[in-house]
């Protein structure tokens, strides 16, 4: 029986990635014998030209359907003067939205061969093991209102986030973390916005769950400038934002 997968090439280099993902795949397939079944559609800026929208409800249809979706790349010049509702990221919010991925995993590994492309020090990025766990369909992408007011002089965008949608990605960062270091940065602003305070109260609720994970919290300003310096680089942990 084989797996049906779902290629969404989008736009740009988008079409480079995925086929050159596909050939690696199809190599998978007939070394262990494991038979794939690809279908291409249309997101983002190639949709909005082929269908009128940036994301058609036969992607989204065929998405569901699948076993596994690989996603290239979305948007370009071409459609950075579009109205919001047709501009080629709306169809990668909405994507996200349709099949529920609320987290986004982004490892940071320093591999030796590539040591030399980084702006940063061989000494300094070398052995670095970082994985970021990102909450991807809740927060200010998705709050409403997000409009503009009073003739366009002024707008609103609103940062809204439940209990459960904080609840989930913090446990899948507390997972991570358990296959990794067992150490947790959680990243927040909880000095100025309510929605960081409740994030951070949760954080800490979920400790009891994982007793074997370390766990401190950073307020976004000083992680970023400790990110350039790399020091939360220096030990393997995982860093939910």
């Amino acid at each position: 029986m084989s797996n049906k997968i779902v290629l969404l090439p989008g736009d740009g280099i988008g079409a480079e990635v995925i086929y050159s993902a596909k050939d690696v795949l199809e190599a998978i397939s007939q070394k262990f014998n494991k038979p794939f079944e690809f279908t291409s559609h249309d997101i983002g800026g190639i949709a909005i030209d082929n269908h009128g929208t940036p994301l058609p409800e036969e992607t989204v249809d065929a998405c569901k359907k699948a076993d596994a979706v690989l996603l290239g790349a979305v948007g370009g010049p071409k459609w950075d003067n579009n109205p919001s509702d047709l501009r080629p990221e709306r169809g990668l919010l909405g994507i996200r939205k349709a099949l529920d991925l609320y987290a986004n995993l982004r490892p940071v590994k320093g591999f030796k061969k590539l040591l030399h492309a980084s702006p940063l020090r061989q000494d300094i990025i070398q052995g670095s093991d970082l994985l970021i766990v990102r909450e991807l369909t809740g927060g200010l992408y998705f709050g409403e209102p997000s409009e503009r007011r009073d003739n366009g002089n002024a707008v609103v965008d609103t940062l809204s986030y439940t209990r459960k949608e904080i609840e989930r990605i913090v446990d899948k960062a507390y997972q991570s973390a358990q296959l990794r270091g067992k150490h947790l940065t959680s990243v927040d602003k909880a000095n100025v916005l309510e929605s960081s305070k409740l994030w951070r109260e949760i954080v800490e609720e979920k400790k009891a769950d994982y007793p074997d994970v370390t766990v401190n919290h950073v307020l976004v300003d000083a992680a970023a400038m400790k990110l350039i310096m790399m020091s939360l680089l220096l030990r393997t942990c995982s860093v939910i934002f």
